[in-house]
């Protein structure tokens, strides 16, 4: 099996490096992968997207890749949907005329953030921003790639688009960033109006792998049969910026880490208080449900245990604590 990987350098990139290494191994002679980052394959170039799907000829293509830089895409829109609308519908093309796998992920910033509640997958799409159409314009080109398939067929091709937030992993993010202001200054001001679930990169990873894998009972790794869509992939619960920020202080305090900011002395603002270039979805709660409901099916067929969803502080904690375990605080 040839299993293709884009955006290997980015947060869940790192994430799918680790664990296909972990659980298919580096060396395994029946399974050969590929992870591709920018320096490899320039996801703004059609002909070197080509290039790398028709010398790998890949049986599974797994985009972690994507312009997730929201208010740099304002000013560099053409970039934003050569990366994020043009480059996965050259994947997702390839995918169904090969009857190939296809995971690609998307974002919370697809909907307006209006809705009361947490929003469904078939909750219509209503991007305010460039990043957000651009990752629209991504999902609605897979969907239309497999249109033409008969996807209750098994070998006939099948996509999930999993739906995501607030992630962290790697690399730079919000939750680095306040560790480090919380080592810099006195206090901090975050928004507290805005609502959403944090999402670790290595969970995603996890669940992608359990979504689209199996292990057959000669021990095996085989592709997963399943139902083709859009998934919303986040953990249990809900919070705000300024939850967060209060969790991820507490969190590195009760792991001994020196910190000048308390939980106290982060103050909530709105978001009016912080202008930024791109509007954000005041509202990013979206229900997994779904996409739990998938997973207990596979948990089923497997003979395993239920699994059980996260929640998310709980991740949270496990994150930083391990980053202060490393001295990466």
């Amino acid at each position: 099996m040839n299993i293709l990987v884009f955006g290997k350098d980015g947060q869940l990139g790192t994430a799918f490096h680790s664990l296909l290494d972990a659980r298919v191994g580096p060396e395994n002679s029946k399974h050969a992968i590929l992870y591709v980052g920018r320096s490899d394959c320039d996801l703004s170039d059609a002909s070197r997207i080509g290039k790398v799907l028709e010398q790998f000829k890949p049986q599974v293509i797994i985009n972690a890749a994507a312009h997730t830089a929201v208010d740099k895409a304002e000013q560099e829109p053409e970039l934003a949907f050569a990366i994020n609308a043009m480059a996965p519908a050259m994947m997702a093309e390839y995918a169904a005329k090969h009857h190939s796998t296809f995971l690609h992920y998307s974002t919370d910033y697809v909907f307006d953030g209006s809705k009361d509640g947490w929003y469904l997958e078939d909750d219509a799409v209503n991007p305010l921003g460039v990043y957000g159409k651009s990752k629209a314009a991504g999902e609605k080109a897979i969907v239309e790639a497999f249109s033409g398939l008969d996807l209750s067929e098994s070998g006939q091709g099948q996509y999930a688009i999993f739906r995501t937030s607030w992630v962290y992993g790697s690399g730079g993010n919000f939750i680095r960033t306040i560790l480090r202001l919380a080592k810099e200054r006195e206090e901090l001001k975050i928004i507290s109006d805005q609502h959403g679930v944090p999402t670790s990169a290595e969970w995603l990873a996890k669940m992608s792998f359990d979504f689209g894998f199996f292990v057959d009972d000669g021990g095996e790794l085989r592709i997963r049969g399943f139902e083709s869509g859009i998934y919303h992939a986040v953990v249990s619960g809900e919070t705000t910026w300024h939850g967060l920020a209060c969790a991820v202080v507490q969190a590195a305090r009760d792991a001994g880490v020196v910190l000048k900011v308390g939980p106290n002395a982060i103050k909530p603002i709105l978001a009016v208080e912080y202008p930024l270039p791109a509007p954000r979805p005041m509202n990013s709660r979206m229900s997994g449900q779904k996409l739990q409901n998938a997973l207990q099916a596979n948990a089923l067929k497997d003979r395993a245990n239920m699994p059980k969803c996260p929640y998310w502080e709980e991740q949270v904690r496990q994150y930083v604590a391990e980053l202060a375990r490393k001295a990466l605080i």
